[in-house]
């Protein structure tokens, strides 16, 4: 074990919890309606107790069991088993492997909340959250982290698929769910609402660049010149695509909104996560002046042109993201063009498969939508008796 590396992964672990708890949940509230945003914020929440106790009892040992096997990895860890406090993995204890490898098991089908807000029904987010978390991103992470048919000496050779922090494994397997999801829910009855507090979206947005530090830097499991650069490339690409979103915001609008700044933030930031570990400044400076436009058009096309209702843009921001961070590290000359664009489109084809299993499942035991009057009156209330601002107090 390594004190250092020991250290700053604890650290990283409490800033990736962080960014779901509270900074998603800020994030996604603040653009919802005013009666929904207790929802949002139980959603959360709830993602992140349901997803912990999965992960100690399967989600863990089939992303990184002890099988012999490129597809699965097993259920030999099933709740930590053989695990003890002077386990190791590399230079951790392995007990704090799982720990950081739980937060990204929260935040991953905490993103696709932003998909379904105002008008999905609770019991499917929590059945569907957990069928999803260990049937579609616990097979994956095993493919591309656990030594699976991705990762080196698999499918694609000696070199395998580069996904330093998530962009296939988080931010395209999210963000394709989500869009299917969006897509059998249909659209908000009402969408012309505005967020009814930007406020709680820019502090939710710092909230969550500070937590990608974790993220990212967390990823080099090591308190190193690596981790170093991986959170300096993270800022640099965060910064550059809030700029840039902006300024195509003036450009094509005459304003440049908070609401659009801070959406900019996480576009960069979900672009650089997966190519944190193999580029420098330059190039995450050019990734996230790119991000900042393109997920913005993404956004436009989504909502405008496919007339999907993913209410908060999961997929144009996170999915498309990610899944454009993929592709610049083939073009940085970081992973080999086979392995990279290969990667996307077997994890691709093998989200929407399961997750179009699950939504019919999941479905026929409990509803996906609210009934028209809930959705109206809004889910706080009529869903969860509470209200998220009482006036007359």
């Amino acid at each position: 074990m390594n004190g250092a590396d020991t250290a700053w992964i604890i650290v990283a672990t409490a800033l990736v919890l962080f960014m779901t708890l509270p900074g998603l949940a800020l994030f996604y509230g603040g653009l919802v309606r005013a009666r929904n945003v207790l929802s949002v914020f139980l959603h959360c929440y709830a993602i992140a107790c349901l997803m912990s106790i999965l992960w100690l009892v399967a989600g863990y040992s089939i992303a990184f069991g002890p099988a012999e096997s490129e597809i699965w990895g097993g259920l030999g860890r099933a709740f930590l088993n053989g695990v003890t406090a002077d386990s190791l993995s590399g230079t951790l204890p392995e007990v704090l492997f799982f720990a950081f490898q739980m937060t990204f098991a929260i935040i991953t089908p905490a993103l696709i909340v932003g998909a379904y807000v105002e008008r999905v029904g609770f019991g499917f987010v929590m059945l569907f959250s957990a069928l999803w978390m260990l049937l579609c991103y616990a097979p994956v992470v095993h493919w591309v982290w656990g030594g699976g048919l991705l990762a080196d000496d698999g499918i694609f050779g000696t070199v395998g698929v580069r996904d330093f922090a998530g962009g296939i494994v988080v931010h395209e397997t999210a963000g394709i769910a989500a869009l299917m999801i969006a897509f059998f829910l249909g659209p908000r009855r009402n969408q012309t609402t505005p967020p009814h507090n930007p406020g709680y979206v820019m502090i939710g947005a710092a909230m969550l660049w500070v937590g990608w530090f974790g993220f990212n830097g967390g990823s080099q499991l090591a308190a190193d010149g690596g981790a170093a650069m991986a959170l300096t490339v993270t800022h640099i690409s965060a910064a550059t695509a809030s700029l840039t979103w902006g300024l195509w915001e003036k450009i094509k609008y005459g304003k440049v909104s908070l609401v659009g700044v801070v959406t900019g933030t996480i576009a960069g930031l979900a672009s650089i996560t997966p190519a944190s570990g193999f580029v420098g400044p330059i190039p995450a400076l050019i990734i996230g002046a790119i991000a900042g436009i393109l997920c913005q058009e993404a956004v436009n096309l989504i909502r405008n042109k496919i007339k999907i209702d993913d209410t908060l843009d999961v997929f144009a921001v996170h999915g498309v993201g990610g899944i454009f961070g993929t592709i610049m590290i083939a073009v940085f000359g970081a992973g080999s063009w086979a392995a990279q664009l290969g990667s996307l489109v077997i994890v691709g084809v093998f989200t929407v498969v399961v997750t179009l299993v699950l939504i019919y499942v999941v479905k026929a035991i409990t509803p996906l939508r609210v009934d028209a009057e809930t959705e109206t009156n809004g889910l706080d209330l009529q869903v969860h008796g509470e209200r998220a601002y009482d006036m007359s107090s």
